[in-house]
């Protein structure tokens, strides 16, 4: 009996993540532990692994030291410590869980989470560190830019998750505060990177057909619970806001400059190499600049956001 895989689940087809975090409706139910091994075992995870999925490798401009090197490996040291925060929290999540298909989902996106750590640190091989080399760029961006920035999301997620066992205030943060913030990031990436890594730019595909996953199914959980249960909005609407006002006090920006800086360095030093490729429609990657990608990803953020927090009865704190 043949299999169709789902959209959202197909290489070829899966729609990007700013279309799908926006537009994509799945629940727990249609996500539990059979459609993951399914689809994303059996399907996703074994056309990549098997070579069915194109992976020519990272370029020459990137394998050699300078400003393209260094931006590949200050962005994914970072995604490598996110990831990993990422999959601890949801153990928590787990244990939570109100019901079987709850459980199963998010036992499914912690193998996704601890998966996407791994192979953003992998692929930091790939591009010429060996692992002595990982370990240190591992352990400084942990000791700056994750202690700066992660550090206090991290904090935050757990007093709601560990702390409060709040179940359903947990799928709001990671839903919101974290998928929501760095899944339209990611999309940046993976368009940035496609002529000059086209292995991290797969990387991120691959992480982004998942993250569209997340963000859908646990915007569906936050929707459910506020339609059976409409007298939590005013408690899950105070999370959001105070999660947001965490966001504006961390240096992100500041974070995002310095990777940008570097990227833009190295796409004046080769773009010959990337020629007429578009970043978006009408777009040339080479004619555009640090403030203009950094605006680009955060209005994407911000229409994400809002459009999952109205589809889950949260509109207010969209304002």
């Amino acid at each position: 009996m043949t299999t169709t895989t789902p959209v959202e689940a197909d290489w070829d087809r899966a729609p990007s993540v700013l279309e799908g975090a926006r537009t994509l409706e799945l629940t727990t139910g249609d996500c539990n532990l059979p459609y993951w091994l399914r689809h994303v075992a059996g399907t996703m995870l074994r056309r990549l692994s098997d070579g069915s999925v194109p992976d020519v490798g990272p370029t020459a401009a990137v394998r050699t030291p300078g400003p393209l090197r260094d931006a590949i490996v200050d962005e994914f040291t970072f995604r490598h410590l996110a990831e990993e925060k990422a999959a601890r929290a949801l153990s928590f999540l787990v244990f939570h869980a109100p019901g079987t298909d709850d459980l199963e989902f998010f036992a499914t996106q912690l193998v996704d989470e601890a998966r996407h750590a791994r192979i953003f640190r992998e692929h930091l091989l790939r591009v010429g560190l060996d692992a002595a080399e990982i370990e240190a760029e591992v352990a400084r961006t942990a000791a700056t830019t994750a202690a700066a920035v992660l550090d206090p999301l991290e904090e935050f997620g757990l007093r709601v998750l560990r702390d409060q066992g709040d179940f359903y205030g947990g799928v709001l943060v990671l839903t919101v505060l974290v998928e929501g913030v760095l899944a339209p990031a990611a999309e940046l990436s993976e368009r940035k990177w496609r002529p000059l890594d086209p292995a991290a730019a797969l990387v991120e595909r691959g992480a982004n057909m998942d993250e569209i996953r997340h963000l859908a199914v646990g915007s569906s959980v936050v929707r459910r619970h506020l339609m059976e249960h409409p007298e939590e909005r005013p408690r899950l609407l105070e999370i959001v806001t105070e999660g947001r006002r965490l966001w504006e006090k961390l240096p992100m920006q500041e974070v995002l400059f310095r990777r940008e800086s570097l990227f833009q360095e190295g796409l004046a030093e080769h773009a010959g190499l990337i020629g007429d490729y578009e970043v978006w429609p009408g777009r040339r990657l080479v004619d555009t600049g640090i403030q203009e990608r950094m605006e680009a990803a955060a209005r994407w953020s911000q229409e994400t956001q809002d459009t999952r927090l109205a589809y889950m009865l949260l509109s207010d704190a969209a304002r």
